[in-house]
């Protein structure tokens, strides 16, 4: 299979669909089955304690599962999450962005299926651990 989008246009359609999220993201790698994705860390970003916040982390670990069900299938903005489990293993720090490693492990006619580590920049070990499933809509 072949991708329906580069990285500069895919993360392009994210910005256009989620107008929210411009300069939030930057896909680094994309291929049929992996995606690595960095989230700009910002201020906005922080909880207290010196951290990058949960839902931060959360939605790096998402977007990066939707970017790589969306590289296969093309325009489809109403792919949505359906099942989330993540653990946060470590404290993220502060002053690097996250760095998101996605494996697209299934992508079926209904259901795609990813697993996501997420790092801080510069550090081999991850701060979380995240398995994401996606339902793809019948217009597919």
């Amino acid at each position: 299979m072949s991708l329906r989008f580069n990285k500069e246009s895919l993360l392009a359609y994210i910005e256009h669909v989620f107008p929210q999220m411009k300069g939030e993201f930057k896909i680094e790698e994309l291929s049929t089955d992996t995606t690595k994705v960095r989230l700009n860390v910002s201020d906005r970003h922080l909880r207290p304690g010196g951290t990058v916040s949960g839902p931060s982390i959360f939605g790096l670990a998402d977007i990066s599962v939707y970017m790589a069900v969306l590289a296969n299938i093309g325009f489809e903005a109403l792919a949505v999450t359906t099942n989330c489990s993540i653990d946060f293993m470590r404290k993220p720090s502060a002053n690097a962005d996250i760095i998101s490693d996605c494996k697209l492990l299934k992508l079926g006619k209904r259901l795609a299926v990813g697993d996501v580590l997420i790092y801080s920049e510069g550090s081999s070990e991850p701060v979380a651990r995240a398995s994401l499933t996606y339902s793809i809509p019948r217009s597919l």
